[in-house]
């Protein structure tokens, strides 16, 4: 029983503050069911004052939440899946390389036109291809570092495991997936600013000639962009810096914290992670005591509780048991004969639509895909000479974490392509050549894939090597050569994967700005990309997807794929 004489100043906070998010996320959603109902309207007409901005940016955090939610699900199964199964590893990774090859517009002609065309009359075909094209933003990143963490428990840690006779749930519920519990955490951060770096692309775009344009923050900041209305531009900035900051309280925060719980050795007092404030918000909340207090919880008591679980799986057993072999193997050969189907139609479609490209054309293309390839390059590498020792130096003390995490964290989250026009003011008055601002339009948004690597992979350093190293008087040059770098090198493989994938995807809008009227292109297969798609140069925009995947397969399943075993032979943290 709740006594109201308990009742304290900061519960009424709580309560406001409860009641305030539960209200928010309540209007939110009607008004977000209502625009999925509304009639068709491909060009809404974006209204720039500042009065439509909460209920514009409510909706494009609605349609990243679920989003993500859809790519958590993605790679957990998925992940899960390549790391346990040899023969299906050898399929989805490269299934992964070519997917996160493909940028936003690779996606879009195809999701656009075929979903629009199954919802004629309701804006659902567009709001289904903008959710999956921020899911194609997130999931990618997050699948491979959560494969890598699988990938990279310890065995000896593996082997207690089976000694205790746990099932394979019970390993990944007890030890898979709190390993890569810290590494999953930084990359749902970093993937949830992976699709916010599209959002102007996925809200507002142009397909063959036509416009289409949905109510949310990506929309307004692509029409005050193209309008040049500074007032706009900021207020959206501001907007997008709220979301990020709400979404940091209300969900990475105590993710983290969450996360945090699962290092490999035990955290002294002087590297625990505060409590996350929402939470001891919530904790004052006198609503949420009251319904905690409700008699349904006695449902979930423990005793019904494991009764529930245990007839769950009997049941689950039996739907199993009646699952014939025989059923299973008919059920995988139509699979492969359907998929073979599939493949080889698409195939032949593309074959028909490259058939119809001179020569001079596929020489551009290959021209452009090398000053492309070299801008990677280079954002990669002057992205690992920061981030490698920054992340480092931060993870190794608590308070350096708590003041570095939120503000990297905004940064990294906040969509690089709504400060370009801020960023190109700044080239275009130092006179910086377009050719090398596209390649530093392009660091903006790919150096955080590997600086969230590299704190989660230093995070998971165990404490007990480091004083081990201390006692034995190792100066500090040798701590970083001998067990801090080593250490993060595997999420350091992971965060050049993922930061070369993302810069690739990054050249669409980073070779190709549109500042005050003025278009501003650079040589790059990016450029080439935005522009077939914006004149519905189908032919050409397949040409430029083929040549961009096979580039970024042939160099993950080479260079990268090299370093990614060395990286999980020789620098496993196998204590």
């Amino acid at each position: 029983m709740i006594k109201f004489s308990t009742l304290k100043p900061a519960s009424f906070t709580a309560d406001a503050v409860f009641l305030l998010l539960a209200s928010t996320l309540i209007y939110g959603l009607t008004h977000f069911g209502q625009e999925w109902e509304s009639s068709y309207n491909p060009n809404y007409e974006i209204n720039l004052s500042f009065v439509s901005l909460p209920l514009y940016a409510l909706f494009s955090a609605l349609r990243g939440l679920i989003a993500y939610g859809i790519s958590l699900l993605f790679t957990i199964a998925v992940g899960y899946w390549a790391a346990k199964s040899p023969k299906a590893e050898r399929v989805i990774l490269p299934f992964l390389d070519i997917m996160q090859s493909i940028p936003v517009l690779g996606f879009l002609p195809g999701l656009v036109l075929g979903l629009v065309s199954l919802f004629p009359h309701t804006n659902v075909g567009l709001e289904l291809s903008a959710i999956i094209m921020i899911f194609t933003g997130q999931v990618w990143n997050m699948t491979f570092a959560f494969y890598a963490s699988l990938k990279s428990v310890p065995t000896d840690l593996k082997e207690a495991a089976s000694v205790m006779g746990l099932s394979s749930y019970e390993k990944f519920k007890m030890l898979e997936l709190p390993f890569s519990a810290m590494s999953l955490t930084w990359n749902s951060v970093m993937s949830m600013a992976g699709g916010w770096f599209f959002l102007t692309v996925c809200e507002a775009f142009t397909l063959g000639g036509r416009q289409y344009r949905l109510p949310g923050l990506g929309a307004y900041m692509a029409v005050a962009i193209e309008k040049g209305e500074l007032q706009p531009i900021i207020g959206g900035i501001v907007a997008m810096a709220t979301i990020i900051i709400l979404f940091d309280a209300l969900l990475w925060r105590p993710a983290l914290a969450w996360a945090n719980r699962f290092r490999l050795e035990e955290a002294n007092q002087n590297q625990r992670i505060e409590e996350p404030l929402i939470q001891l918000l919530i904790k004052e909340s006198f609503v949420l005591k009251i319904l905690n207090s409700i008699k349904f919880q006695s449902f979930y008591n423990n005793e019904t509780r494991s009764k529930s679980f245990a007839l769950r799986g009997r049941l689950i057993n039996l739907k199993i048991l009646k699952i014939s072999d025989k059923s299973y193997q008919k059920a995988k050969r139509l699979f492969a004969i359907v998929a073979l189907a599939a493949i080889i139609y698409g195939t032949f479609q593309l074959v028909n639509k490259l058939g119809a490209l001179s020569l001079q054309t596929w020489t551009e293309i290959l021209r452009d895909t090398s000053f492309t390839l070299l801008r990677v390059l280079a954002a990669t590498m002057i992205s690992t000479l920061w981030a490698l020792p920054f992340g480092i130096w931060v993870s190794q003390s608590a308070s350096r974490l708590r003041v570095v995490q939120p503000i990297v964290q905004m940064m990294a989250s906040f969509p690089a392509p709504m400060l370009y026009p801020l960023v190109m003011s700044v080239f275009l008055f130092i006179n910086v050549n377009f050719e090398i601002s596209a390649m530093l339009l392009m660091l903006l948004g790919v150096q955080w894939y590997i600086l969230f690597n590299v704190i989660a992979g230093a995070l998971r350093v165990p404490q007990e090597l480091k004083l081990s190293m201390l006692l034995m008087k190792v100066n500090r040059r040798s701590m970083w050569r001998y067990l801090y770098i080593p250490s993060v090198f595997p999420s350091l493989v992971t965060g050049w994967i993922t930061a070369a994938g993302g810069a690739w995807n990054a050249s669409i809008v980073s070779e190709l700005v549109t500042h005050k009227g003025q278009v501003f292109e650079a040589h790059g297969l990016g450029a080439k990309i935005s522009l077939a798609a914006a004149n519905g140069n189908f032919p050409k925009l397949a040409a430029c997807l083929l040549v961009m995947v096979l580039v970024v397969v042939v160099l993950n399943r080479t260079v990268w794929a090299k370093i990614f075993t060395v990286a999980q032979t020789r620098f496993r943290l196998d204590l």
